[in-house]
């Protein structure tokens, strides 16, 4: 609370005050009492007064002093009304009820939104699983009747998988403590099955893919890694060069284990590289193709917050390098050595 906007507010009440010293000052005046008494009865008037507002301006700033640093440390902030008292002044009381009502408000608003979201997951997950079935099939098809463009075909249908399975673990991502399995992974197998569930798009545009210095082991969701490689595969093939690589490696590094893809694609400008993990975020790149969503890496990044991983992107004119980084537990890696 401001001193100063407290003084301001109480102008009202320092008037009235000199208004009825006034009247009493002429009253007694009339009545023949010495300018002595009526100085002195002032004097007393006005210091009882100031006295009086000084109080209660220290005692209603600390009290709203402590109102604002509650609401501050609420983390919902329609809360407040819970953590506050019943005042005992009638103007307040009127406020509180107000703030009890909006307080009811937000939380049925807040509750039905919550319905709504769940509905709509439901819908997404079993929209995704039905989907699933027909591109199967139609994959199982190609597959056992080869015919000119099988393999466009089934590049293409493994785009549309990515897809689903896109929507399918966006749609899982805030809730992902109830979808995930922490266990020993191996980066050479999670790597090798994220390849082949690419291998179609891959051979497409024939892209060369080395796996190299790959024998680390980490603890982690192997589903989970194996989501995020495909959607870097993916990337790396849309930005692609003339002639295409891709590489995995990992090393060591103090007490982590880096996991790097690296391509030799058209790179991410400079300007570009803070904010590729935004939601919606297409960069220069993105908008010249007209092809770019703006969701894989801010999908990747959130997973891996999640997760408990951490996620950098790198280029140098040509090229992009995305680097994940597992922390190594030192109690495990002790008993395993």
């Amino acid at each position: 609370m401001s001193g100063k906007q407290y003084w301001k507010n109480q102008v009202p009440v320092i008037l009235v005050n000199l208004l009825g010293l006034l009247a009493l000052a002429l009253f007694l005046v009339a009545g023949g009492s010495n300018i002595q008494s009526i100085v002195f009865i002032a004097f007393v008037w006005m210091a009882v007064l100031f006295c009086y507002l000084m109080i209660a301006c220290f005692l209603r700033k600390r009290y709203l002093d402590r109102l604002l640093k509650m609401a501050e440390q609420l983390e919902e902030k329609y809360l407040i009304a819970e953590m506050v008292e019943m005042p005992w002044r009638a103007d307040e009381q009127v406020f509180y009820r107000i703030m009890k009502m909006a307080e009811k408000s937000m939380l049925e608003k807040i509750e039905e939104v919550r319905r709504d979201r769940k509905e709509y997951k439901e819908y997404i997950e079993q929209w995704v699983h039905e989907a699933k079935t027909p591109i199967t099939a139609m994959k199982l098809v190609c597959e056992n009747y080869r015919f000119d463009g099988t393999r466009q075909v089934l590049a293409e249908l493994e785009n549309m998988n990515r897809f689903t399975e896109q929507a399918l673990y966006y749609a899982r991502s805030e809730h992902t403590e109830k979808d995930y399995i922490i266990r020993e992974v191996n980066l050479a197998d999670v790597a090798h099955e994220a390849i082949a569930d690419n291998k179609y798009l891959l051979r497409r545009f024939q892209v060369t893919v080395t796996i190299d210095d790959m024998g680390k082991t980490v603890y982690t969701d192997d589903k989970w890694i194996r989501f995020m490689l495909s959607q870097f595969i993916s990337n790396a093939v849309k930005y692609r060069a003339q002639h295409p690589v891709l590489r995995f490696y990992a090393r060591e590094e103090e007490d982590k284990v880096l996991l790097f893809i690296e391509d030799n694609g058209i790179g991410i400008p400079e300007s570009d590289l803070p904010r590729v993990f935004e939601k919606g975020f297409t960069g220069s790149n993105g908008r010249a193709r007209q092809s770019a969503t703006g969701i894989g890496l801010y999908l990747c990044k959130k997973l891996c917050d999640k997760l408990g991983i951490g996620i950098m992107a790198y280029s140098e004119g040509n090229g992009t390098a995305i680097v994940l980084s597992f922390q190594i537990n030192d109690f495990v890696a002790n008993v395993q050595g």
